[in-house]
Order: C-alpha cells, then structure tokens, then sequence
C-alpha cells in the first residue's frame, strides 16, 4: 500500500497484443479524461511491452497528457508476473491516485495480482465511474473527490456503489465497451516518459514458444443494427429466422447469455452484462425477456424494437417499439416487406 495521494495522477493500463493497441484501453482514455479534469490532475497511461514505440502518439491523441513507456524483451508477450512486476514498480514510484484496467482476460488477470502487491483495494467488472465524496458509517470524517466505482451486484438486482478511501491506489477493471470511445484529436500534445526500470532479477516461469489468436466471428460493437435472439427463441434451429432478418438487414446477430448458455448461438455473438456491450442505431430483440443482466449490455441504443409474446416482459420497458407475437409468424412478414422494398429506419 502507498499512502494517499490527493494529488495523484489518474493511470489507464495501456494493453497491448504483438504491439497493437485494442478497443478497451482507447475506450478507457475517455471516462479518464473526465476523471483528470474533474480532479485537476494529469492524465497518464502505462504502456509495457517490446517495439511498442509507435503507440504513445494514439494514446495522447486519445487524451494521455504522458506515457510511461517500459520496454523489454521479456515484456513481449503478457505474461503476469513480468507486468506486475513493472506495474508494481511504477505505482511506488508515481504514486497515482486511481488505475483503471480493462476488464479483458489480461487485466482482470493482472489488475488482482498488482491490488494483491500493493495491499489496496481493487473492484471488478465497473460499468461507471465517478468523482464524489463519501462518509464512512459511523463516522463523521468526509472524504472528498474519491474514485466512485459503479458495477451490479447480486447478478444484476442492484448497482452497487464501491469506495476506496483509506487503501490507495483506487483500482478497478470497467467492462469493455461501456465507455465510448471519442474520436482522437491527432493535434494533441504529451510527454513520453521512457522508464529505466531493474528487471535483472526478473525471472519469468514461462517460455513463450508459440502464440495463436483467434479473431472473434463478429464484432458486435461495430454493428449499426443487431437482431438479438433470446430463450424464447427454443432452438438452434429457430435462430435461422434471425439470421435470415439479419441478411436483409446487413445486421449482425446477437444473443442473451440464456441463448448462448442453450447452445443456440455462439458465445462471441452474447450481448450483455458478461457479454458485449452494444450502441447500434437499430437494436431487435426477438424472445427476449429483458433481464437486466441483458439491458445493461444494450439499453442505450438509439431505437429498440421487441418482439415477444408476453406483454408483460421486462424488455417492454426499454423498447421504443414492440410487437406482441409469436416471432415465427412476425419475422418472415418482415422479412417478405424488406425483400419487396420496405425499409427500417435506424
């Protein structure tokens, strides 16, 4: 543990694969802008790894006002104890006041491993972030301008509300695609800090021979319009109807985690809470219940459209539109309107 910082800078853990940034760190540059500002204090990101020299500019265009840049051959491909070890080194040595990971196998691998070392606390799987003050029960010290970390709890029943004001760092993952992503802004300034650390005494378990990545079959982040399917689809074979709305629609697919867990689509296609989180301009759900589990991942597209044959469905409280009805009876009358010329505003 490090003692408090009140001026500390906000940190983003900058992750990278063969030396390509992904969506998750960028998304991030976003809520921690406003974090930096709202705090008054510099925005910075860390980025570990080997040839990775080419990637500051995209993070300071993206809002880092500096890169801790810590470069080595042992760092080249993720493995946890050598970037826990950097990221641990670091922490002692600045003393940031929040750091945030994104919540992807490698930060929510190696966020608990760095919390662990540095004895504070760390929350997983945030949807938002905020600056606020708080008062411990039974106690009349206030805190001010802590790091407010906003996840559900208790599979989604409520939204917990999680701070840290005595253990610093303030730690915490945040779901891919929760934050927006803006659009970088080439012309912006930063510093790039090349840091020397001692990685002599560094021995990694692990020799990495061989490395295979599979791409994911779509990207759901990146659809203007999904057709979503749920339990109440009933079938693999069911799903076709989906799949055939969707051709029309040059839209992707989609899923609820019931509908995956059902093996009736696969688990990239999963949108929601421990799915993907999504902003279409044209969102269908089509037997979907609407959990809450479910609308947290989708909710805030531009134009939602339920089909469902219970009125009462949860999913009718977030829909723009909705369809009472059987979606067997529904999807091809859809499908035939598109194909004779119909259009769906998105």
């Amino acid at each position: 543990m490090i003692e408090v910082n009140r001026n500390g800078e906000v940190w983003i853990f900058a992750e990278q694969e063969a030396g390509r940034l992904g969506d998750v760190p960028l998304e991030l540059m976003s809520k921690g802008r406003n974090l930096a500002e709202t705090l008054g204090v510099p925005l910075a990101a860390v980025l570990a790894g080997q040839n990775v020299r080419d990637l500051p500019a995209k993070l300071i265009a993206h809002g880092a006002d500096k890169v801790y840049v810590v470069q080595d051959a042992r760092l080249a491909t993720y493995q946890t104890l050598g970037y826990s070890h950097v990221m641990c080194e670091l922490i002692s040595q600045h003393k940031p006041q929040i750091v945030l990971f994104g919540a992807t196998p490698i930060g929510r691998d190696l966020a608990p491993h760095v919390a662990s070392a540095m004895k504070c606390g760390l929350t997983a799987d945030c949807t938002d972030l905020q600056i606020g003050d708080h008062t411990p029960p039974g106690t009349t010290d206030l805190h001010k301008n802590l790091l407010l970390q906003i996840r559900p709890a208790f599979g989604g029943n409520i939204i917990a509300t999680i701070v840290n004001y005595d253990r610093w760092p303030q730690m915490a993952t945040v779901r891919e695609g929760v934050m927006p992503m803006t659009e970088p802004q080439p012309q912006r300034k930063g510093a790039v800090v090349d840091c020397r650390l001692n990685l002599n005494g560094l021995t990694l378990p692990l020799e990495i021979l061989q490395s295979e990545r599979r791409q994911k079959k779509v990207n759901l982040k990146a659809a203007r319009v999904i057709v979503a399917g749920g339990a109440g689809v009933g079938s693999r074979d069911s799903f076709k109807l989906l799949w055939d709305l969707a051709n029309c629609l040059g839209a992707a697919v989609g899923g609820s985690r019931a509908a995956v867990d059902l093996g009736y689509i696969d688990h990239d296609h999963q949108v929601g809470q421990t799915g993907t989180t999504v902003r279409p301009a044209l969102y269908i759900a089509v037997g979907i219940s609407g959990a809450v589990q479910h609308r947290a991942g989708m909710q805030e597209s531009a134009k939602i459209m339920a089909i469902n044959t219970d009125k009462d469905a949860p999913i009718f409280g977030v829909a723009h539109y909705g369809i009472v009805g059987d979606f067997r009876q529904v999807l091809p009358k859809l499908v035939k309107a598109i194909r004779a010329g119909a259009g769906i505003k998105a």
